[in-house]
């Protein structure tokens, strides 16, 4: 029930040039006045980590550098090469220097190397139930477990782990329904008692419903049921196991939540307000937290090819990313806990409803008029339905997004 999914989505990038001397009014006893409260050090702090840059730097902003290249043409005197006049490549170089890399990006440390660093194997723990991205964790030497309601199933995940990360990797599995109050406080407490809590909380209950709300009007316990295992069972364990971080100062949890949150997708209200209230809940979380060690990471995870959306056949020939891709995304955020990872079509999503929302609506409306209801969703048996070639083509273009 507590999935785990996904692959590394960075956001756009984006050039930010700020001249130091429009600070320059402010007076240096009011600056210095300024930096020396507590508030506004933890904020510099927390930006500079963020960014990855050493606060040092910061002394450094208005320092006055003199560029001399009076060594450099003496060295050259009589090559034949002359130093190029800086007024003739700057634009160049500054446009270069924007393109280039983030710290990082080209050699991002792999999971194994994260759980070697952090202590070996059984310093870390996972809660979580998908294979491809609990494998990554066994893989990495860490106490993975995984937690589902159907035994059988448990099993299978178990064995299919154990096939990458090798027969000695310490897997355990649990059967709870943690949309039952009282067997997810069993659960809790046997987490607690038999593995002193867990250090990585990944969070991915998953319910999906895919049915318009004029569907929807006699079915009342569909927005019941998806809140009560997406919302609730999610909180109940979180929640149990803050205790045991805060006790410890250390822990991370990553909340699954959906493109759909960002894009407001039509047809999925009982899923995407389920998502949307463990996302405030988050960003309430994160801020009351984030001086006694524990993190959040909220990814909002597009279409990933699941058993969850085989009942929906559109979605045989639409592009989605893959079991493996979406544990990708899931080791980035154990690996660099970012506050959230989304893609680039969400991100663009969720800034045209901010900006233009009549005309997001407009988008939204017109691909939930292009895309039917499914036959399931109708109450109705059939094959798959006939989209127009102007579907088609949309379902390329927007990648892992939810019609």
């Amino acid at each position: 029930m507590l999935d785990i999914f996904s692959r590394a989505a960075h956001a756009p990038k984006m050039n930010l040039f700020v001249n130091a001397a429009l600070l320059g009014f402010i007076p240096k006893s009011v600056k210095k006045g300024l930096m020396a409260l507590a508030p506004v050090r933890r904020v510099r702090h927390a930006v500079m980590k963020d960014l990855g840059l050493p606060e040092d730097i910061l002394t450094f902003v208005n320092y006055p550098t003199r560029f001399d290249r009076r060594e450099t043409d003496a060295a050259l005197k009589g090559s034949g090469i002359e130093c190029p006049n800086l007024k003739d490549y700057a634009a160049a170089a500054v446009g270069l220097l924007g393109a280039s890399p983030r710290p990082g990006a080209l050699h991002r440390p792999q999971p194994q190397g994260h759980g070697r660093r952090q202590g070996g194997a059984g310093d870390r723990r996972f809660v979580g139930h998908r294979p491809a991205a609990a494998a990554k964790f066994a893989q990495a030497g860490a106490v993975t477990i995984i937690c589902a309601r159907d035994e059988d199933k448990l099993a299978e995940a178990v064995k299919e782990i154990k096939s990458v990360a090798g027969k000695d990797a310490h897997v355990y599995s649990y059967s709870v329904d943690i949309a039952d109050e009282a067997g997810c406080a069993e659960f809790i407490k046997r987490l607690n008692e038999e593995h002193g809590g867990v250090d990585f909380l990944i969070n991915n209950a998953g319910r999906s419903i895919r049915r318009a709300i004029e569907s929807s009007y006699d079915r009342f316990h569909d927005f019941e049921r998806t809140m009560q295992l997406n919302y609730f069972g999610c909180l109940r364990v979180t929640m149990g196991l803050l205790p045991g971080m805060v006790a410890k100062r250390k822990g991370h949890i990553v909340n699954i939540s959906s493109i759909g949150v960002l894009t407001n997708a039509p047809r999925f209200s009982a899923y995407v307000a389920s998502k949307a209230a463990l996302d405030a809940w988050t960003r309430c979380a994160s801020s009351e937290y984030a001086d006694v060690g524990i993190t959040f990471t909220t990814i909002n995870m597009p279409l990933v090819r699941t058993p969850m959306i085989a009942p929906t056949k559109i979605y045989q020939n639409v592009p989605t990313l893959s079991p493996e891709e979406a544990a990708d995304m899931i080791a980035q955020a154990c690996i660099d806990k970012p506050v959230r990872i989304a893609t680039r079509l969400g991100q663009f999503g969720e800034i045209l409803h901010a900006v233009a929302p009549r005309v997001a609506q407009i988008v939204m409306n017109t691909s939930f008029r292009m895309f039917p209801d499914s036959d399931a969703a109708k109450g109705e048996k059939g094959g798959k339905p006939q989209l127009s070639a102007e579907a088609v083509a949309l379902q390329q273009m927007m990648r892992g997004i939810h019609f």
